[in-house]
């Protein structure tokens, strides 16, 4: 099983980026896919999930109405569009998968950097 993620890299207070994770391995409708990101010196947070048909999704409160998780289930994709990005949403984000969803995750890609600069 693989996850990868891309799209990350630096931007300025205010820009936006669009996160993809690419899965393959796995059945991947079979899975909820959430984005966790770790900033220097912190745990690592989730900061958006969605469930395995893209009807449901839990955003963090730091990132409700800027950010955006969607999947394509036909690609094996899911996305992050973040705008109005701020300093405090530099990180390294990854995706995850899980079967269920509160259940332990199952399959975690390899991260990708998110800088964000004033």
């Amino acid at each position: 099983v693989q996850l990868q993620a891309s799209g990350g890299g630096l931007v300025q207070a205010g820009g936006f980026l669009r996160l993809s994770c690419a899965a393959s391995g796995l059945t991947f409708s079979n899975y909820v896919m959430g984005w966790f990101r770790q900033a220097p010196g912190k745990e690592r947070e989730l900061v958006v999930a969605i469930s395995w048909n893209g009807g449901i999704t839990d955003y963090g409160d730091s990132v409700k109405g800027r950010f955006t998780i969607s999947r394509d289930n036909a690609k094996n994709t899911v996305y992050l569009q973040m705008n109005n990005l701020k300093l405090e949403d530099t990180a390294v984000y990854y995706c995850a998968a899980r079967l269920r969803w509160r259940s332990e995750i199952r399959y975690w890609g390899q991260g990708t950097l998110v800088t964000v600069s004033s």
